[in-house]
């Protein structure tokens, strides 16, 4: 179950790691600009967050197991979309239907933890399973990048289409017990814990896919550092969020109450912050705080999964995941394009103070989060 859900959460955002692999390919190929690029990361999340909802409640209404079934075969359309691309409208089109995983997958997979996962083992599991989108961010990132430079780029995305095929077939051939379903509109009686919770994902997306997008180039054009060694803060990065959803998720799965876990990342993730800003004065501090902002705030959304399993009856928790999801994917599709614009007018300090204001935030709504919510409804 670990391996299927690991596996889930590494397709779900396949299609937006391709584009950033191939994206030096896609612009000399496509004449697709960059701009454009960017742009259509942003319209990916974009429709990932108004999926969000119905997908939570399409969820709660089928069960987990055709879910994952669903989940794999549409990545595996969206992938060969992109594969057969032969416009930037293509890879739009390829973009658009990569929503639709991205919605389901927090959701499915929450609900197979909660199905097959005894309650002291939910925690670790919940962290590995999160840990599937840096699985999928590399598998994405260095051998298609690779497979590009010797061969057709088409070929290689093709076979991540087949490997999503090989998914839906053995995620039907799992056994997951589903709960009864319950009617209702998307979101409806989650409670307000789930609720705050999106508030505290929100900004943590936010600030998750500013550093995500600017700090590369970061380093490059401020820290002197060539493209290759730049590359490797996020990559020095998502190693370290592997370690930090792994270790946080379990200490919050062992605790009274998960959420209380998520103060200390958003304030440990605007320390991690400071750490990169003074990497001005001292270009190696920029090291340290790339695996500050793994451990730390890459960990957080492993660690509000916890909490949102823990916040409703098992019947909901696709709808909870959802909501909580829609907030994240919303941080990721608002961050960029605002971001984006205090780095032009204003420079990459600025870039820094404004991500350690928006996890300060998140802390802050964590805080109140544990004081003024229910643990469980």
């Amino acid at each position: 179950m670990t391996a299927v859900s690991t596996a889930a959460m590494a397709v779900s955002m396949l299609q937006l790691f391709v584009l950033g692999a191939l994206g030096p390919v896609l612009v000399a190929e496509l004449a697709v600009a960059e701009w454009q690029l960017g742009a259509l990361v942003a319209a990916g999340f974009g429709v990932a967050t108004l999926l969000s909802l119905p997908a939570g409640s399409l969820v709660d209404r089928v069960g987990p197991q055709r879910s994952l079934v669903g989940l794999f075969l549409v990545s595996a359309v969206a992938l060969t979309v992109l594969a057969a691309a032969g416009s930037a409208w293509w890879i739009a089109a390829g973009v658009a239907l990569g929503g639709i995983p991205q919605a389901l997958a927090n959701p499915a997979t929450n609900k197979v933890v909660l199905a097959a996962v005894a309650p002291e083992h939910r925690g670790p599991v919940t962290g590995w399973k999160q840990s599937g989108v840096q699985l999928g961010a590399f598998v994405a990132g260095v051998p298609l990048a690779a497979a590009a430079a010797v061969a057709d780029w088409r070929w290689g995305v093709g076979m991540l289409a087949v490997l999503c095929l090989v998914g839906a077939a053995v995620s039907a051939r799992l056994t997951v017990p589903t709960p009864p379903a319950r009617s209702g509109p998307p979101g409806d009686g989650v409670g307000d814990r789930v609720r705050a919770l999106a508030a505290f994902s929100l900004a943590l997306g936010f600030g998750l896919a500013s550093v995500n997008t600017f700090f590369a180039l970061y380093g490059v054009q401020r820290l002197d550092l060539s493209a290759p060694v730049a590359a490797w803060l996020i990559a020095v990065m998502g190693l370290a969020g592997i370690v930090g959803r792994v270790w946080w998720s379990g200490a919050a799965g062992g605790a009274d109450d998960p959420a209380a876990v998520l103060p200390l990342l958003g304030l440990g993730a605007v320390v991690a912050v400071a750490v990169v800003a003074l990497a001005d004065q001292a270009r190696w501090l920029v090291w340290f705080g790339a695996a500050g902002i793994g451990v730390f705030a890459v960990a957080g959304n492993a660690v509000s999964m916890v909490a949102v399993m823990r916040a409703v009856p098992q019947e909901l928790a696709g709808r909870a995941a959802a909501v909580a999801s829609a907030g994240f994917f919303g941080g990721f599709a608002a961050g960029p394009p605002l971001t984006g614009l205090v780095v032009g007018r204003a420079g990459y300090i600025w870039l820094w103070v404004t991500v350690g204001i928006v996890f300060g935030v998140a802390a802050g709504i964590a805080f109140l989060v544990t004081r003024r919510t229910a643990v469980t409804m």
